[in-house]
């Protein structure tokens, strides 16, 4: 009777673990960063220095250049379609502007990935103060995973 147990456990282990490759591909963090003139979004790898930079970028708009999302995803696609999109809501002169960063992905393997979508230049000057943001993941036309800002 114990050998049947442990022959089940075992075999209901191997049909999970097989299945763990297949998970559709979803979107873990989005962390949005201003970047300045020079293209950085902070003066030194550590978070408390990344996170006071952004503070002052926020504060200064005049010392940015674009922003910039980094997106943390996992998992896999059925084909070769996955594409990370990111869309953008801006208020600019009580005009609402709407902007979509998007580019094809593909996963590595079992550890998510991160991408960076970026808006810079003269589509960041015109498309004026951020006011809200929805990431997504897609695989041809299949919405696979959202996260979005709160007031998306």
């Amino acid at each position: 009777m114990r050998r049947i147990q442990i022959l089940a456990v075992l075999l209901i282990a191997v049909v999970l673990s097989g299945n763990a490759g297949a998970a559709e591909a979803r979107i873990k963090k989005v962390l949005p960063q201003f970047i300045d003139l020079q293209g950085r979004s902070s003066l030194s790898p550590s978070l408390y220095e990344r996170d006071a930079y952004q503070f002052l970028l926020r504060n200064n708009p005049e010392q940015r250049s674009g922003v910039q999302f980094k997106v943390q995803w996992k998992g896999a696609s059925k084909g070769n379609n996955l594409r990370l999109r990111v869309q953008l809501r801006g208020v600019r002169d009580d005009n609402i502007r709407v902007e979509t960063l998007e580019m094809p992905v593909k996963n590595s393997g079992l550890v998510s990935d991160w991408t960076t979508l970026t808006l810079r230049e003269e589509s960041y000057k015109s498309f004026g103060e951020l006011a809200a943001w929805r990431a997504t993941i897609w695989d041809g036309d299949k919405l696979l995973s959202e996260q979005k800002s709160f007031l998306w």
